[in-house]
């Protein structure tokens, strides 16, 4: 074990991090993205602090095999895009870095400062940026280079010990971000750690702030839950810390009186899980429909007319999601997959027929077929023209 050092105001050597080398973290060098790798490497050779950070170091430690790799760096964003070819600078507030290699993006963020609060957008050093981190677990870099972890908060430990311990004071923690509540209980649900006393006390304190929260994130955290592979246990760990009603307040109550309701909407979770953990690619409004569908079989009567039946559901499950708003395509796709489960197609809509109806129409059971007494489609004759002699 080793340690880092900065120094106080005299000038005296401080000690502000526990070092892991290779033999006590044993993270696995073959699981760490060999892409993310090179862009930590590169920067280090431009004389840039970097490291990899966040969820990615703390899968290596529990020996799981990341998904994504966020990397933070003491560069700023002009520097950084001067050194990929191949990098964007996005945002507008706080810029960050996207490095494409081929189909895969790499973040990439500066250092950020204390200075303007835990919500700040100015850059700053390392020491300030991991205190901006909202929990230990989440809180440690990772130099695949030198194949250490440095950890500013006890991490490591935390880790070890199956704990979630919030960084950001709880006093301002949740007033100032309620949806770092969603993330304690969410992180709680896929790691099987525990939440710390103090926290599990606060979010149940504080869950009424999440009504505070913009329809459009509150959007934004929803399609991360059900696009997870972990929604079961997710929503299920968000039910029992009463936070999932300001999300889907519809389907709580719907579950609060209805516990057959209940067990089927928690089932149909679990069968999206089961087909994003194998990697099906899914159509366009697939996701929703599992969303949906339980609502959708309690209301609609498939042997009602097919058109006037698909434009009330259409309607009703665009109330029954809110504050969710979902695009319109994707939810009109979701309720269309449903009716066609029950043998009933309904075709889009032209978009082009301004001025008509410009909802879905019912969709025969077999185009092909000619019409009782019709002369079946008229051929479109071309007329040749006379070719001279």
């Amino acid at each position: 074990m080793r340690f880092r050092y900065s120094t106080d105001e005299r000038g005296r050597p401080v000690k502000k991090a526990i070092v892991y080398t290779s033999d006590e973290h044993h993270i696995n060098s073959f699981d760490v993205d060999i892409e993310a790798v090179r862009i930590v490497g590169r920067l280090k050779q431009a004389g840039h602090e970097s490291f990899i950070v966040g969820g990615a170091v703390r899968d290596l430690i529990v020996g799981k095999k990341p998904k994504d790799f966020d990397i933070v760096t003491s560069a700023s964003p002009s520097q950084i895009k001067r050194l990929f070819r191949n990098a964007r600078i996005i945002g507008r507030r706080f810029r960050l870095v996207h490095v494409y290699v081929g189909d895969t993006i790499y973040e990439v963020a500066t250092f950020r400062s204390l200075r303007d609060g835990h919500n700040g957008n100015t850059y700053g050093t390392i020491e300030e940026d991991v205190l901006r981190r909202d929990f230990t677990l989440n809180a440690l870099f990772y130099d695949p280079k030198e194949q250490v972890v440095v950890d500013y908060v006890e991490g490591f430990k935390d880790i070890k010990t199956r704990l979630i311990r919030p960084i950001i004071p709880l006093s301002v923690m949740f007033k100032d971000d309620p949806v770092r509540m969603l993330r304690a209980v969410k992180y709680a649900a896929t790691t099987g750690f525990r939440l710390s006393l103090p926290l599990r006390w606060k979010i149940k304190q504080q869950a009424h702030l999440l009504d505070t929260v913009s329809p459009s994130r509150r959007t934004e955290e929803l399609f991360k839950i059900i696009n997870s592979g972990n929604s079961f246990a997710i929503v299920d760990q968000l039910l029992k810390f009463s936070l999932y009603q300001y999300l889907q307040p519809n389907a709580v109550s719907m579950m609060s009186s209805d516990a057959k309701f209940k067990n089927l909407y928690m089932q149909s979770l679990l069968a999206l899980d089961q087909l994003i953990k194998c990697g099906k690619e899914l159509q366009s409004g697939e996701v929703i429909s599992y969303f949906i569908r339980d609502y959708l079989n309690t209301i609609v009567d498939w042997k009602q007319e097919p058109f006037e039946a698909y434009r009330a559901a259409l309607t009703a499950c665009r109330a029954y999601v809110l504050p969710m708003n979902p695009p319109r395509i994707e939810l009109e796709n979701a309720v269309r997959l449903l009716f066609r489960e029950h043998g009933i197609g309904i075709k889009k809509a032209r978009t082009f027929e301004k001025g008509r109806n410009k909802e879905a129409i019912p969709e025969p059971a077999n185009e092909a077929t000619q019409v009782p007494g019709s002369q079946g489609p008229k051929k479109r004759r071309r007329r040749r023209k006379n070719k001279p002699t």
